[in-house]
C-alpha cells in the first residue's frame, strides 16, 4: 500500500501512514495553526522507516494541503525549512516578508 499523509487536527500534526497494511504511523509533522498561518515546528520519522523518502512525502503532503487551504507557511522546523529550500516551487507559501528569517 502507498504511504498516505493525513491531517490530524486533534493532535495538531500531519501523519504519514505506511507499513504492510498502510495503517502504521511512520512519522509526523507537528504544527501550530492560527487563522491563516500554519507554523511547522517539528518533524519526525520512526527509525524503522528511515531512509525510505517518507519525510519528503510527508512534507510535500502537508505543504500541498496548506496550499489548498490558502494557509501561509512558517517553517520553524529545520526539516520542513530545508525541504522547501530544495523545492523552490513551495517558497511562495512562506510570506515574502518572512523568507529571509527562514533563509529562503
Amino acid at each position: 500500500m502507498e504511504p498516505q499523509v493525513t491531517d490530524r487536527p486533534e493532535k495538531s500534526r500531519y501523519e504519514i501512514l505506511a507499513g504492510d497494511d498502510g495503517t502504521e504511523t511512520a512519522g509526523f509533522a507537528e504544527y501550530h495553526l492560527s487563522e491563516d498561518e500554519i507554523a511547522f515546528i517539528h518533524t519526525e520519522i520512526a527509525t524503522r522507516f528511515a531512509g525510505q523518502g517518507l519525510g519528503g512525502l510527508l512534507a510535500r503532503g502537508a505543504l500541498d494541503d496548506a496550499r489548498t487551504r490558502g494557509l501561509r507557511v512558517l517553517p520553524y522546523c529545520p526539516f520542513v525549512r530545508g525541504w522547501i529550500g530544495r523545492h523552490p516551487e513551495y517558497t511562495e507559501l512562506v510570506p515574502e516578508a518572512r523568507r529571509a528569517r527562514f533563509g529562503l
